[in-house]
């Protein structure tokens, strides 16, 4: 398990200094980029549907998320380096999370007036929705290929700020003393409905790695974007981890954007 912890740390410092890398390399493009060729500065807007979920887990606290929906919007801009290479950078709202189903176990929050013996584990058989919205920032390399209709591909570093952390759960159920739910602790069921703070809880950075695909299609003065795109979030996002584990974020989404040149 030691082994795997290492290569696993030594992949992400690899991935974080191949990030910084390219972010200076894109610097520098800007700053000497030839003359000869217009370098052209286009600004838009896009927004769509991303579908987010809580990975990793290193307990059962944070295992067993599934994905969700959430919004995703933001404004962009794509600075010509040379006739196919941009740097591009985007300012997103993002909202990441996931959601988790079934018996699971609860904590001292979500039972209000329910005495824990000791540190027991307890269990309940509820609707959990963990909602964790970000203003994400990422700076990426964009290919851009075509003369009139144009397909395009990016990849970069972002960093995330949380705005929002928040669970909402639903649902009435037992509490029970096994994750199998066959030794109920009271006779009664108890309410899980609510929607609890939990950014005390949650980091207040994440960063990682953006990208996507995707085609420009000329409307009127600038043009019209559809692109597929993802988020993979590369630092842990909870504060206590020897409670509840390690995650990290990851999304794709599906955007529709405009954009126009100045």
């Amino acid at each position: 398990m030691k082994m795997r912890h290492v290569r696993k740390s030594q992949v992400i410092s690899y991935i974080f200094v191949t990030a910084r890398t390219l972010a200076v390399l894109l610097l520098l493009l800007l700053i000497l980029s030839g003359t000869g060729f217009a370098n052209e500065i286009r600004i838009g807007i896009h927004g769509g549907l991303s579908i987010p979920n809580i990975q990793g887990g290193t307990n059962e606290r944070s295992e067993g998320y599934s994905s969700r929906l959430g919004p995703y919007f933001g404004f962009f801009a794509d600075y010509a380096i040379r006739p196919h290479l941009f740097l591009r950078g985007e300012i997103n709202y993002s909202s990441q999370g996931g959601k988790r189903n079934g018996i699971q176990p609860i904590t001292s929050d979500q039972l209000v007036g329910v005495l824990i013996p000791g540190d027991l584990t307890l269990y309940a058989d509820f609707n959990n929705k963990t909602i964790l919205d970000y203003i994400e920032i990422p700076v990426m390399a964009k290919l851009s290929w075509g003369r009139t209709t144009r397909l395009f591909a990016d990849l970069g570093p972002y960093i995330g700020f949380l705005v929002r952390a928040k669970t909402v759960t639903d649902g009435n159920s037992l509490i029970y003393m096994d994750a199998e739910g066959e030794t109920p602790l009271v006779g009664d069921t108890y309410s899980f409905d609510a929607s609890t703070d939990i950014k005390g809880d949650i980091n207040s950075t994440n960063a990682g790695v953006a990208g996507g695909v995707g085609v420009e299609i000329p409307f009127g003065p600038g043009a019209i974007s559809l692109d597929a795109h993802f988020s993979m979030g590369l630092t842990n996002i909870q504060k206590d981890v020897a409670v509840n584990g390690k995650n990290h974020t990851g999304a794709v989404a599906v955007l529709v954007g405009y954009s126009y040149p100045l």
